[in-house]
Order: structure tokens, then C-alpha cells, then sequence
């Protein structure tokens, strides 16, 4: 039976997916900071869950992480579903270094650690969610779009790395646009998307072993215009800034 481990399960996107896993009769390992969230996913399929609290800018996930593999029994897909992001014009540091913490250090922790097993299995796919925002440098979220932008390059990194070292591991960028969950605190985003059907959209790239997917279509055909910007018309653009 496959096995999957989920982190940042207790809600949102990573909880939408835990779902679908669970119903597809997949050995499911859910993890994040809220253990009420977890236990409560638990108890919907208690033959095929297990749960470990781990928060990703602790020093000791790692070791979390490897506790839920054990008790698991193993891993065959990972997927690092946790990330923060606010939007920040008056540069509050606090802010910005709290975003860096968990989507660059707390990143770190948890896709080298996961590298690391499959490497000793000798296989595994790798998956992580980073987002749409990586592609251009947001001015009103400077420390989001850049550690989005961190984590496109890491991947990008660790699948050289992988076929340098021969090892058949498989890697899934997911690259979501907007998504109503609560880390977009309003809903006044354009072409927002529900975290239902955007978990569809991720498990069937998951299946597909897509290398680097943008979710949905609507934000595949944006980023290939946002791309194609020059940097001086792009950093001229005005872009708004919801303060509400």
C-alpha cells in the first residue's frame, strides 16, 4: 500500500489533500503545529493515519519527521504543504524574517531530510508547494514572492543533484495561484481559487509525476505573460495593494 506524507495538514490545500489520499486508500502521515487538527483528520480514518506535531522552524523537525516516517512504516510520496506569507509595503522586519523562517529555514529542514531517506531507499517522489509568486517580485509581499523564488531554484537544485548521484527520485514543483485559505486573511484577490478543487488539481499532478505544475490553467497562461515583462515595465506596473 503507498504511502504519503503531508506537512502543514491541518489545514487548507495540505488538509484538502490528506483527503483525497485518505479516500484513494493511501497510508496517510499528516503533520503540523495544531495537534487538535491533526488528531480530528485522525479520526476520520484511524486504520490508515498516523500524526506527528512538527513545526518546521523547530530545530528538532527533522527528528519529527523522521518519527512520523517510522511510524508510517515508510514513505513513498512527500509533500511539504506548509508556508506562510503576508503582505508587507512598510518592510516590518519581524514580518519579513518570520516568512523566511518557515518557507526558506523550515523549507531546508524538511526537503533535506526527506532528500535524505529516499536516497537511502533508493527511490521516492518529492513534492513540495511553492507558489506562482516566485515568477515576478511582488512589491507588496517582498519577503513571500522571494522565498517562493527560493524554493522554485532549491528543487531545481536537488533534481540535478538527484541525477549527479543517479538516484530515481522524482521531483513535483506545484505552483498554486491565489487559494481562499487562511493565509490570504481577505478575499479580495483576483481569480481565487477554492482549496478543494485546487487539491484536485495538485493530486492529479502528483499522479502524473509533473515536474513543475502551476495550478490552475487560468495562472498557467498569466505567468507565461508575466514572464515574457521586461523588468523595467514590470517593476512600473501598477500593481495594487489591498491594506484591508
Amino acid at each position: 500500500m503507498k504511502k504519503v506524507i503531508i506537512i502543514g495538514a491541518t489545514s487548507g490545500i495540505g488538509e484538502e489533500i490528506a483527503k483525497i489520499y485518505i479516500a484513494q486508500g493511501w497510508q496517510v502521515g499528516v503533520a503540523g503545529r495544531r495537534e487538535e487538527a491533526l488528531t480530528a483528520l485522525a479520526a476520520t480514518a484511524p486504520a490508515q493515519v498516523k500524526t506527528q506535531v512538527i513545526d518546521v522552524t523547530c530545530a528538532d523537525a527533522p527528528e519529527q519527521l523522521k518519527s512520523l516516517i517510522e511510524k508510517l512504516g515508510g514513505m513513498d510520496l512527500f509533500l511539504l504543504s506548509s508556508g506562510i506569507g503576508s503582505q508587507n509595503v512598510k518592510l516590518e522586519p519581524e514580518i519579513e524574517l518570520n516568512t523566511a523562517r518557515t518557507n526558506v529555514e523550515g523549507f531546508i529542514r524538511m526537503v533535506t531530510t526527506a532528500y535524505r531517506f529516499f536516497k537511502e531507499q533508493g527511490s521516492g517522489h518529492l513534492a513540495v508547494i511553492s507558489s506562482v509568486a516566485g515568477t515576478k517580485g511582488l512589491g507588496p509581499a517582498p519577503a513571500y514572492s522571494a522565498t517562493k523564488r527560493f524554493q522554485n531554484t532549491y528543487i531545481d537544485a536537488l533534481a540535478q543533484l538527484a541525477r549527479m548521484e543517479r538516484l530515481s527520485i522524482q521531483f513535483t514543483d506545484i505552483r498554486p495561484g491565489f487559494v481562499a485559505t487562511a493565509l490570504l486573511k481577505n478575499r479580495k484577490y483576483p481569480l481565487l481559487m477554492r482549496a478543494d478543487s485546487t487539491a484536485q488539481h495538485i493530486v492529479k499532478a502528483l499522479t502524473n509525476k509533473k515536474r513543475v505544475a502551476i495550478i490552475d490553467t487560468r495562472y498557467a497562461i498569466l505567468v507565461f505573460f508575466w514572464q515574457l515583462i521586461p523588468r523595467w515595465v514590470w517593476e512600473r506596473l501598477p500593481i495594487r495593494n489591498d491594506k484591508s
